[in-house]
């Protein structure tokens, strides 16, 4: 019921596109800029596709930091909307979440409840992330590992200091006592686990990976 309400609000705030050319992917905008592609056919058996447009610098400039989602038709400006985005195409929607380092969902879900991932464009960070993938699986899947423990480590490290923190609660000290964090890390080693963590946030949202604790971490 929650998930239908949130839909509704969401095609709420779609807004006409303007008709505007789709510009190419360059190469320079890997880490800027989120494309993807949909292809799918109308009522009259015409292929047509849908693409999803999302500017990161944009969002980040944008006065309440979340952005926009913009919709083209055959490559011609069709909607746009906050995100997170759900748009109305045919047969379904497509549904746009962003992470602090990306997008953690570009799904087109039928009426029916199926869901697939759209096409990422080739040059783009998550195309060159994909082709990865398919041309290296070996080397891809060590590098999924290595970005989930950059994650990891230090959430295990901060749990200790959540835990001190907890403890200095008026009434958890009344009952429990204190707790001292045996961990006390010196501040380079803190600013190069962070560096680690926003890199294995960046790589996970490369492929529109996202987990609510692990990738909590990353955004700091």
């Amino acid at each position: 019921m929650l998930k239908k309400w949130r839909t509704r609000r969401a095609v709420q705030r779609v807004q006409p596109g303007n008709g505007r050319t789709l510009k190419r992917f360059r190469w320079w905008q890997p880490l800027s800029r989120a494309l993807f592609y949909l292809p799918l056919k109308n009522d009259d058996g015409r292929q047509v596709v849908y693409a999803i447009d999302v500017n990161h610098v944009q969002r980040i400039l944008s006065d309440d930091g979340k952005g926009k989602a913009h919709l083209y038709l055959d490559g011609r400006h069709h909607a746009e909307s906050k995100l997170p985005a759900v748009f109305p195409v045919q047969g379904g929607t497509i549904e746009v979440a962003p992470t602090a380092f990306g997008l953690k969902r570009c799904h087109y879900v039928t009426a029916g409840g199926t869901e697939h991932q759209l096409i990422p464009d080739r040059n783009s960070g998550e195309g060159r992330r994909a082709h990865l993938d398919r041309e290296h699986p070996v080397l891809s899947r060590w590098i999924a590992f290595i970005s989930l423990i950059l994650l990891v480590i230090p959430l295990l490290l901060l749990i200790p200091q959540l835990i001190e923190v907890v403890f200095k609660v008026p009434p958890v000290t009344q009952r429990f006592g204190t707790f001292t964090s045996p961990i006390r890390l010196p501040g380079w080693l803190n600013f190069t686990l962070a560096l680690g963590a926003a890199a294995g946030g960046w790589e996970r949202a490369l492929r529109l990976r996202y987990n609510w604790l692990l990738d909590s971490m990353a955004k700091g």
